[in-house]
C-alpha cells in the first residue's frame, strides 16, 4: 500500500492561479514495457496533467513554490 501523501501548491502568477499536484512515482512493469516514473509535480491543467519537476520528501515549501514559479515562467505563461 502507498505511502505517499498526496500534496497541493495554488500559486498565483501575475494574477493567474496555478494548481500543481504531486503524484509518487511508479515502478517499471517490463512486461507492458512501461518505464519507471519518479515522483513529480504536475501542473493540473484542463482535466490533464503536465510533468514540472522532480517530487522530492521533505523539501522545503519555499523551495516548492520557487521551482514550480521558475517552471511558469520559463513557460512563458
Amino acid at each position: 500500500m502507498s505511502t505517499h501523501k498526496v500534496e497541493q501548491r495554488r500559486l498565483i502568477h501575475h494574477g493567474r492561479e496555478f494548481h500543481f499536484v504531486s503524484y509518487e512515482g511508479k515502478p517499471a512493469n517490463l512486461p507492458r514495457g512501461e518505464a519507471a516514473v519518479a515522483p513529480m509535480w504536475y501542473l493540473m491543467s484542463s482535466g490533464k496533467r503536465h510533468p514540472v519537476m522532480p517530487y522530492l520528501l521533505g523539501q522545503p515549501v519555499t523551495e516548492v513554490d520557487q521551482g514550480l514559479l521558475e517552471w511558469v515562467r520559463a513557460q512563458g505563461l
